[in-house]
């Protein structure tokens, strides 16, 4: 493919709107010889003469009249683009899209969001709850957030809440009828609500701490769901032990449609992060979220992770 000359096509129209090619040099802010020289690439390049040379002034030649009427405009819209696109990156208005689950909407977003809306008036955002990792990129997402182990290694991340709180739970009806888990190892005797994580089609692990360590458990689905919000359902209606992030179910917990069980055995869930690709880093409204939720996190001094480089 051509390549165009676009540094002869600006030094070209501003030859003509200035006049001369002296007037042109100190618009540009270059010497006389430069404009001459870009001025005689572009017509070597093009195979023909642009301007009638006076000592005096230069005129259009036929050629030169019917490329400034197709360039002029085109140059004009770039220009624009050009300057719209800068304003952009330094404007503190617009909207961002954002995806990310309902979990972690629930636990790092809502908590602030109405003071991060107060603050920023000029800033509106178009959120996708989705339980399945996206291509943000692909997708035309300026960013997401996600738990730390579900981070694609090329994206920024910045850490904008402590690590997670879990909980196993039922509903008192369940309960009542079936007896309540004292140990790990009696989930095996229970019927377990579980979720399928949409990304991988596996079944979501069940952590649990016993004795100073960490480990996983496998105990029998009766009921398998896609996400959280099906888990924590089926359990109000009492179907059987559930495990999910405690801010998910808060609500029931209080009004107590269901209970926890197994308290001391639920582990921590990695924390949340807010992740974007490198290319979005200088989109001010962006930034300004980013720095919001990280300073508002309780782990202010955690580290970036990504990209190699990054900080």
């Amino acid at each position: 493919m051509e390549r165009i000359p676009t540094h002869g096509i600006e030094v070209f129209l501003t030859i003509v709107r200035e006049g001369s090619m002296r007037s042109a040099a100190e618009a540009l802010g270059v010497g006389a010889p430069a404009v001459s020289l870009q001025l005689k690439a572009l017509e070597d390049r093009l195979g023909i003469e642009l301007f009638f040379r006076t000592t005096r002034s230069v005129e259009l030649t036929e050629a030169g009249r019917i490329l400034f009427d197709a360039a002029a405009p085109a140059h004009r819209d770039l220009t624009y683009a050009f300057r719209k696109t800068k304003e952009m990156a330094r404007s503190t208005t617009g909207t961002l899209r954002l995806t990310l689950s309902r979990g972690a909407y629930i636990a790092a977003l809502a908590p602030v969001l109405k003071d991060f809306l107060a603050r920023h008036p000029g800033i509106n955002l178009d959120i996708s709850w989705n339980e399945e990792l996206v291509d943000i990129v692909r997708r035309g997402f300026h960013g997401g957030i996600r738990m730390g182990d579900m981070l694609s290694p090329d994206m920024i991340a910045v850490r904008i809440t402590p690590p997670i709180k879990s909980a196993y739970f039922a509903a008192p009806s369940y309960l009542q009828d079936h007896g309540v888990p004292k140990r790990p190892r009696d989930l095996l005797d229970h019927q377990c609500i579980r979720q399928r994580l949409p990304s991988s089609g596996a079944l979501r692990e069940w952590l649990v701490t016993e004795n100073d360590q960490d480990t996983c458990i496998d105990p029998p689905a009766r009921l398998i769901f896609d996400s959280a919000a099906g888990v924590i359902q089926a359990a109000r209606e009492g179907h059987g032990v559930g495990w999910s992030m405690q801010a998910t179910m808060e609500d029931h917990l209080k009004t107590g449609e269901l209970e926890r069980v197994l308290k001391p055995y639920a582990k921590d869930l990695p924390p949340f992060y807010i992740y974007y690709p490198a290319q979005n880093k200088r989109v001010e409204c962006l930034r300004l979220l980013v720095e919001y939720l990280k300073h508002r996190s309780k782990n202010q001094a955690a580290p970036e992770i990504g990209s190699a480089g990054e900080s």
